[in-house]
């Protein structure tokens, strides 16, 4: 098969954590044999706040790293559609581009016809400002994917789409996965962006105050954390270390004993039961992980098994206490956690659902073995 995605970036997470997902997705379609083109607009603002922040080095480590991984960077205003979209079966169009370009290529698609269009769906606008996605006129693509059954439920109730499928994020297992640091660099991590003051007071409440009460080692890695929560950060002694590459994460989890989850405002209350990526990613690390107040409104996980839930400040210092001074319940959490990502939370996984998505849309998904055979011999 042949997809053509179109999203913000492959190269930059830099405040995208869209990438992740992208990357482990785009590496296993490629394992399995099926051609992947990924466009990225051409200065888009992830890679220029990477590249103002951190220089070109983040980008070079990036091909390093992912050598089969490849995007093409464009000016999204003059794609020629007709010659990029040629022979591609299916084209996968993410929330994050600009509504203008949506409107252009579905246009395209509904006078030309061709390859199924897919809109693809990971953040929490279309529940937070449904009249910006009303404006986007979705039916004229030929589905939805959403990265949880209560987002997905917000199309149908909108009548935005009447095919929508609920396609959750996971994590790459091939980068995500225990290995034991030859030194722990502190207690307590939290791997998080600071947003837009959708968790502030979350933050200060579940991360803030118990680790300083508890004299936790922590630290803290992320963007867009204004002047007074470095301070707030520092006047409890955790420590802010800034942007992490996301491959990097699983170095960094490896070598504390335990870390966090903070949902957005959103995830909690308006379209609940959406962990986002972190979890799965902590999960296949094999590091304990302890949530704050979050429902898992879908069966994900095993709360309690694959992870504790803090419905407080004073609980999170509680379970903080315990995965610290209780090996074994670390030992359990962690390794029971691991299972659950590999059995049904991977990349893997996530390509047979959207294969199979593409058979129900009428596409066959059948590949030469023999260009199988040859793409994984490459990855």
């Amino acid at each position: 098969m042949q997809f053509a995605m179109f999203y913000h970036s492959l190269i930059s997470d830099w405040n995208n954590g869209n990438a992740h997902f992208l990357r482990g997705i785009t590496a296993e379609l490629l394992k399995r044999g099926h051609q992947v083109d990924v466009y990225e607009p051409a200065g888009g603002w992830s890679m220029q706040n990477l590249i103002e922040t951190q220089g070109q080095t983040p980008v070079r480590e990036f091909f390093s790293r992912f050598p089969m991984l490849q995007s093409i960077a464009c000016d999204y205003d003059a794609l020629d559609f007709d010659a990029i979209l040629y022979g591609a079966d299916v084209a996968i169009v993410h929330e994050w581009n600009e509504p203008r370009f949506i409107d252009r290529i579905a246009s395209h698609r509904r006078r030309r016809g061709g390859c199924k269009l897919l809109f693809h769906d990971t953040h929490h606008r279309c529940a937070t400002q449904p009249r910006y996605t009303d404006k986007l006129e979705l039916n004229r693509f030929d589905g939805v994917l959403a990265f949880g059954r209560s987002l997905a439920e917000v199309y149908l109730q909108n009548g935005w789409n009447d095919r929508v499928w609920t396609w959750h994020e996971a994590a790459d297992a091939t980068v995500f996965q225990p290995d034991k640091a030859s030194f722990m660099q502190g207690d307590l991590v939290w791997v998080g962006n600071w947003g837009d003051e959708e968790r502030t007071a979350e933050i200060a409440e579940y991360l803030v105050e118990p680790a300083g009460a508890l004299g936790l080692a922590t630290n803290v890695y992320g963007v867009r954390y204004p002047q007074t929560a470095i301070n707030l950060l520092g006047k409890s002694g955790l420590v802010y270390n800034g942007w992490l590459a996301n491959y990097k994460v699983p170095e960094v989890f490896n070598s504390h004993r335990v870390t966090v989850h903070i949902p957005r405002k959103p995830y909690g209350k308006i379209l609940p039961g959406i962990p986002t990526i972190r979890p799965f990613e902590a999960l296949a690390c094999g590091i304990p992980l302890i949530m704050a107040p979050w429902e898992d409104t879908e069966n994900l996980f095993t709360p309690g098994k694959d992870y504790l839930v803090a419905h407080s400040g004073h609980e999170m210092k509680t379970h903080l206490r315990s995965v610290i001074n209780e090996p074994e319940l670390a030992t359990r959490l962690a390794e029971h956690g691991r299972r659950t990502i590999l059995a049904r939370h991977t990349c893997a996984h996530r390509v047979i659902e959207l294969l199979e998505i593409c058979r129900e849309m009428g596409i066959d998904t059948t590949i030469d073995n023999k260009l199988c055979r040859e793409a994984a011999n490459v990855l």
